[in-house]
């Protein structure tokens, strides 16, 4: 009977010692836990709908999306029965449960929501055997609402989208390729690119959301995204992206596979902000990097004379940075950049961004890149991952590598390596200080900083709980742009094999070779 109220179970349960969130403000664990483990999700759901102040419910509202992937729709009911139990007036969701992580936090800015709900694991695979996940943002009806619309009419504002379509339409048309990855971003892809930007309906690829992703890793890079670099290897299309599952992620090439690393993509859209209406507008306060991303945001920061702010990695870091006024862009070598537009990280806005340098300096990615090379120098940076390690063995590599170099005998230490000797100038376990609030994050990665500059960092990364990943980060400047055709691994062969040395990751691991290579 209308106006009756839905009956509330009281369940009892117990909690889950794995459920710790991520620091990117989340629960990422194998699909399996979700379905099999007895109130995996409702114990994580309750957390957090426990943790926001909710003292007015019944106004209160929430937004809930998802990438599509298996186990969504399952989640999704549970979701909207806890919020209900929960006594949450009014709760948005995407068409067919389906919003990118940015969209979520454009929707919740937009409305001055309590928070939303979105059910991804990013860039892991999907499907029974792969990952699910939740993250929650923070700023009994329930609305459906189309997943683009808000998100595009806020686009609007921040880009000239007549230049954009005249690059995308007008006689010197630039002949793009953007592959969704068969996650959330399809319908964007298609609506923003090519219904309202004008681009060629084939230039959009995989923007069906399949559960299991097509059975590919949604993954943004050079190991997963090998669809979209073949297709440019061949010349005919000028630009190429890709998006990850949820879409905060993107990965940038130009013609003929020319490939912008996330590091370089932040500098250079750093570099050219004043491109873009909306920084024009409100000028550019600061910038923001995680510790480990390359340097070179660093370089621009400095000739533009605004601060840079290095922060460990994970997102909630720079959105208390641009909340506070104090950043207006922040970037991680992970593949993910934003701005204070949404204070989240957002492919399709990265992927406008570079539409809008290449129509204003009319010049191709590559020729871009190159330019900003010439002007600032370039960092060769390169991330090794380990993937699906023992947790034990992680540990002890770290922690034996952690005495070792922050032993005071370890500063000055020389290695040779070939013709080339690095001397250590600087080591530490990374902490930080939040300018903010004052709140301290401790040992946040082990830091190598040799003479000339170069950089190794080690870092453990645990997102998904059961195995873990240690990290591997290498960073060389070179000033000269006469050297700039060299690949980034030659370059770094030898900090990576010092860093190999003193880690002992091959023969502790047993492994041969990293899992992946950025």
């Amino acid at each position: 009977m209308e106006g009756s109220p839905i009956p509330v179970l009281t369940v009892p349960t117990a909690p889950y010692e794995d459920q710790r969130p991520t620091g990117g403000g989340g629960l990422r664990r194998p699909t399996g836990l979700f379905e099999g483990q007895r109130n995996y999700l409702p114990n994580f759901i309750q957390s957090v709908l426990s943790s926001i102040d909710l003292r007015d419910r019944q106004g209160c509202t929430m937004v809930v999306g998802s990438d599509g992937r298996y186990f969504s729709r399952a989640a999704t009911e549970i979701v909207v029965q806890m919020a209900a139990a929960n006594g949450i007036g009014r709760l948005i969701i995407g068409q067919n449960g389906i919003l990118s992580t940015p969209a979520v936090s454009c929707i919740i800015r937009k409305i001055k929501a309590a928070g939303g709900i979105i059910l991804t694991a990013s860039h892991c695979p999907g499907g029974p055997g792969g990952e699910f996940g939740v993250k929650f943002n923070v700023a009994n009806g329930v609305e459906i609402v189309d997943p683009v619309d808000i998100y595009l009419n806020l686009l609007r504002t921040i880009f000239d989208f007549n230049a954009i379509k005249s690059l995308l339409t007008g006689p010197s048309q630039l002949k793009i390729r953007v592959d969704a990855m068969h996650g959330v971003m399809g319908p964007y892809v298609r609506k923003v690119l090519c219904d309202e930007l004008g681009a060629p309906a084939n230039s959009a690829i995989n923007c069906v959301p399949l559960e299991d992703f097509g059975g590919q890793h949604p993954d943004p890079n050079l190991t997963y995204a090998t669809t979209l670099l073949e297709a440019m290897k061949g010349g005919e299309y000028g630009f190429g992206a890709a998006f990850d599952a949820d879409g905060d992620r993107y990965m940038i090439l130009g013609q003929n596979g020319f490939f912008v690393s996330p590091s370089d993509s932040l500098a250079v859209i750093a570099a050219n902000l004043s491109c873009i209406p909306y920084f024009r507008q409100i000028g550019v306060r600061g910038f923001g990097r995680s510790m480990p991303t390359s340097t070179a945001l660093d370089r621009v920061a400095k000739s533009m004379k605004v601060p840079v702010y290095e922060t460990p990695a994970g997102w909630r870091f720079f959105s208390n940075l641009m909340d506070s006024g104090r950043c207006s862009l922040c970037g991680e070598e992970s593949f993910g950049t934003g701005s204070d537009h949404l204070r989240e990280k957002d492919g399709l806005w990265a992927v406008l961004v570079w539409l809008s340098i290449i129509a204003a300096r009319k010049q191709g990615v590559e020729e871009i890149v190159r330019d900003h090379w010439a002007k600032y120098g370039r960092h060769y940076f390169c991330r090794f991952d380990y993937e699906g390690l023992e947790p034990k063995t992680t540990y002890y590599i770290m922690r034996d590598l952690e005495a070792l170099v922050t032993d005071k005998s370890f500063i000055g230490q020389q290695f040779a390596v070939g013709s080339q000797v690095y001397s250590v100038a600087k080591t530490d376990s990374f902490e930080y200080v939040d300018p903010v609030d004052g709140t301290v994050t401790k040992k946040q990665g082990l830091r190598i900083i040799f003479s000339d500059a170069s950089r190794l960092v080690f870092r453990l990364s645990s997102s998904s709980g059961v195995r873990a990943t240690i990290r591997l980060y290498a960073e060389s400047y070179e000033r000269d742009p006469s050297g700039h055709d060299q690949e980034p691994q030659a370059v770094l062969s030898p900090l990576i094999a010092i860093a190999l040395k003193i880690s002992q990751i091959h023969e502790r691991t047993g492994r041969r070779g990293p899992t992946v290579i950025t």
